[in-house]
């Protein structure tokens, strides 16, 4: 039995899904469980897609490749930071220019992007 047909006979792939994705990996408990080991796991996997060719103009830099995880929603309410009930926000990274200057003007953006969706 192939790996195909192994995940066929268990009901974890489905056809429907088949498509092309060079690149992607994915870690996770099938249970819905959240370790960290999932999060190491993941970052694992990442550094060791460098093959894909995906890389910014120098080797010091990335072409933003990441993991996505979870919100910790319960961490977020123990550092006392307000936020909306569970699964009505999202979260995001974002870099900022380190002239004072240009990152509030990059932070006026953002606020009034957010402020109309």
């Amino acid at each position: 039995m192939n790996a195909i047909e192994s995940l066929q006979e268990k009901g974890l792939y489905s056809p429907e899904y088949e498509h092309d994705a060079c690149g992607v990996g994915l870690v996770v408990n099938i249970n819905g469980a959240k370790y960290h080991d999932i999060i190491e796991k993941g970052l694992s996997v990442l550094e060791n897609m460098a093959h894909r060719g995906a890389a910014g103009g120098d080797p010091n830099t990335g072409d933003g490749a990441g993991i996505m995880v979870q919100i910790p929603h319960e961490f977020i309410l123990l550092h006392g930071i307000p936020v909306p009930e569970k699964g009505r926000y999202g979260v995001g990274m974002v870099f900022f220019p380190k002239d004072r200057a240009d990152a509030a003007a990059y932070m006026e953006i953002i606020d009034e992007c957010v402020r109309a969706n």
